[in-house]
């Protein structure tokens, strides 16, 4: 199912697993994309903005859907929407990583201050929550790592078990986002979607 550029991206990585994980990952955007589009897997091209954010073109023309994927180990996440920007992350939440690093260079200090007082099992839910859901707001914002996920906040009530909410980059505060977190206490995830309006 995967175009040559596809292909080259799946012979880079250096283990199977990453390898099966991506090809699968890629087969069922594809095979979504397809039948949300009405066109064959040959017809259906993405290609890459300015920051890197993938578009789906069929036909030669840009097509009316904007979608966001993300997959960590055994886990994959796909989103689709006929309007707004959008973006998605997933996490297993592994035990394995330095989180003080991670926490170090990733939250804010406010955000830091939160987790500090959570016991080790409360504070890793607490860390992946708040990650996935900056990666995924960064991954609907579309400009790269021009913006680091240090620089913003997540609402405070996202860390207290609110599992739905709307968000406001500070340097964009006219752009609204519904942002949602997906977890579960295997892996974290969540959603991002550009809403229409103020």
């Amino acid at each position: 199912m995967l175009d040559e550029e596809e292909q080259a991206r799946w012979s880079r990585f250096r283990a199977d697993a990453p390898q099966r994980e991506f090809a699968l990952c890629r087969g069922a955007l594809r095979a979504i994309l397809c039948q949300r589009l009405a066109c064959s897997n040959e017809e259906l091209k993405f290609e890459e903005g300015e920051y890197g954010k993938p578009s789906a073109v069929v036909r030669g023309q840009p097509a009316a859907v904007s979608f966001s994927v993300s997959h960590s180990g055994r886990h994959g996440l796909i989103a689709l929407t006929g309007r707004g920007r959008l973006g998605v992350d997933v996490e297993p939440r592994s035990a394995r990583r330095n989180l003080d690093v991670l926490i170090g260079e990733t939250l804010t200090p406010a955000e830091q201050s939160r987790l500090a007082g959570a016991g080790t099992n409360r504070r890793r839910q607490l860390f992946f929550r708040l990650w996935t859901m900056k990666e995924a707001l960064v991954k609907a914002l579309g400009t790269g790592f021009q913006l680091h996920i240090s620089e913003f906040e997540i609402p405070a009530a996202m860390c207290n078990g609110t599992r739905l909410c709307e968000f406001r980059f500070p340097h964009l505060p006219e752009v609204r986002w519904r942002l949602e977190n997906l977890g579960n206490p295997e892996f974290a995830a969540a959603i991002a979607h550009e809403q229409s309006g103020k």
